[in-house]
């Protein structure tokens, strides 16, 4: 097994301390290439390794000049991460909204350290990068729009209901109205527990109502690719948030209303039925979290590089950069 085999083996596997060692003692490292003309950093761009992507960031002034090598396809590095994601490294994202948005993230982080004259240059097949990105996400793109289209229509049955209930329920208080002013009887008798009830439906009532908007956003966009960047992952992210604080309220509504119509024949028998009424939070929780927190982290998170923010020198090139 010869050491190209041996390199291409180690970022295949993402196993970055390796390479870290090669590059320490032994630099020239950086400039060899394979059979197929490609880098240590290219092929980390084909495979979607970003750790070890990332060490390109310590080469200073030579990173210019490795992100213009090009393999024996032609292909600069725009190119290959504009190519489709190897399928192990695509499928450790959930959803392929999510596989779509990290795509692109791959492809804008590699556009902003190349240089722009490279954006355009074609390969060997006549392909610019975006050319190339836009035919090998064609089927990846389809499937993002079905699910996110899947997902919005989802929650908004589930943001109608509750919109309906609790504008229902507004006008049709515990304990009926005085026939005098109109007000609910119970304002005066049980004022806090009224409030709450009051407060919590129109709560429920207003956020239901935004996430009902933001699905909407979902379903009429355009869906085109720079979409699921940022525009499609906020709107639903923004939509599930209310969602969860709609159905969260909706709840504190349902138990203030039982405690003020059980309260004075039956008030041991309001603290199990609120008790019960939080499993429809817990399983939203279970079910939707995760997704939640994967999408927050990779839309408003740092990057998917470590960039390097201070000055250092990097013993391993034996030169100083500024960050």
């Amino acid at each position: 097994m010869d050491m190209n085999t041996i390199i291409y083996d180690a970022i295949k596997h993402g196993i970055h301390e390796f390479i870290e060692e090669m590059i320490k003692y032994k630099p020239e490292i950086i400039w060899g290439r394979d059979k197929k003309k490609r880098t240590i950093f290219s092929h980390a761009i084909a495979l979607r390794q970003e750790k070890i992507y990332s060490l390109i960031f310590d080469l200073g002034t030579e990173k210019r000049i490795i992100t213009k090598k090009r393999d024996i396809s032609k292909n600069n590095h725009l190119h290959l991460a504009a190519k489709l994601s190897p399928p192990p490294q695509l499928e450790k994202v959930s959803g392929a909204a999510l596989q779509m948005q990290r795509e692109l993230q791959w492809f804008k982080e590699v556009e902003n350290i190349v240089q722009p004259k490279l954006k355009e240059e074609k390969n060997e097949f006549n392909k610019t990068p975006e050319m190339v990105f836009r035919d090998e996400h064609k089927k990846l793109a389809k499937e993002a729009e079905n699910w996110m289209k899947n997902t919005a229509t989802s929650s908004m049955i589930v943001g109608t209901l509750i919109a309906a209930v609790m504008f229902t329920t507004a006008f049709t208080v515990p304990g009926g109205n005085k026939n005098d002013t109109g007000l609910p009887t119970m304002l005066e008798t049980q004022r806090t527990p009224f409030l709450i009830f009051m407060i919590s439906n129109a709560l429920s009532m207003f956020s239901s109502s935004t996430s009902l908007l933001m699905f909407l956003g979902i379903l009429t966009a355009r869906y085109a690719e720079e979409e699921f960047l940022k525009s499609l992952p906020l709107k639903l992210i923004i939509g599930l948030t209310c969602l969860f604080f709609s159905i969260v309220t909706m709840m504190a509504s349902f138990g203030s209303a039982l405690y003020l119509i059980l309260q004075e024949k039956l008030s041991w028998f309001t603290i199990p039925i609120i008790v019960l009424s939080t499993i429809p939070i817990v399983i939203f929780s279970i079910l939707q979290f995760p997704l939640f927190i994967e999408m927050t982290i990779q839309t408003f998170g740092a990057g998917i590089f470590d960039k390097p923010k201070k000055k250092s020198c990097f013993a391993k090139f034996g030169a100083c950069w500024q960050g």
